[in-house]
C-alpha cells in the first residue's frame, strides 16, 4: 500500500544517509500547521517525515531513528509528558524541538525539564524554528537558560 511505501522510502532516507542530521520528523495533528513547518524543514533536511499522532510518533522514531524530532506539545492531548520521555527512551539521541501554541515561562520550562532540546512559539516558528535547530545542531540546547536552576549551555 502506498503508505507503506513511503514509510519504507523515508526508513531508507533517514537511515542511509551520510551527514549528521539529515532526518526530522515532525508530529502535528494540524494540518495546515504540518504543512507549512514541513516546507521550513525541507530546506535544511533531506528527508521530513510527517506525523499526526502519539502512537505513530513513537512507533516512527523507534524505527526511524531520526536526527530531530519536532513535536507539537498539544499532540497527545492532556498536559501529560509521557511521550517525551517514550520517545527519548526508544531513540534516546533524539533532538526534541517542542512547538506549542503557550508562551507561558511554566510550561517552557516543564518542557525542557522533561528531556526537550529546545522550545519554540508557534507564532514565533517562522523566525525562531530554524535557528533553534541551527543551534541543537550545535550541540547547545535552546530555551533552557531562564529557567530556575537551569544554566545555559
Amino acid at each position: 500500500d502506498e503508505d507503506a511505501s513511503l514509510s519504507e522510502a523515508a526508513e531508507i532516507g533517514c537511515l542511509m544517509l551520510e551527514h549528521k542530521i539529515q532526518c526530522v520528523l515532525l508530529a502535528d495533528r494540524h494540518h495546515g500547521m504540518s504543512e507549512a513547518v514541513r516546507s521550513m524543514l525541507a530546506t535544511l533536511f533531506e528527508t521530513v517525515v510527517m506525523v499526526a499522532d502519539e502512537p505513530s510518533l513513537l512507533d516512527t522514531v523507534r524505527r526511524l531513528q531520526p536526527d530531530v524530532a519536532v513535536v507539537d506539545l498539544s499532540l497527545a492531548g492532556g498536559s501529560s509528558l509521557l511521550w517525551l520521555r517514550e520517545l527519548h527512551a526508544r531513540c534516546p539521541d533524539v533532538g526534541v524541538v517542542v512547538i506549542s501554541v503557550h508562551d507561558e515561562e511554566s510550561v517552557r520550562c516543564e518542557v525542557m525539564a522533561e528531556g526537550a532540546s529546545a522550545f519554540v512559539v508557534k507564532r514565533a516558528i517562522s523566525t525562531e524554528l530554524l535557528p533553534a535547530i541551527d543551534r541543537l545542531r550545535a550541540g547547545r540546547s535552546v530555551g533552557a537558560s531562564t529557567c530556575k536552576g537551569e544554566a545555559e549551555n
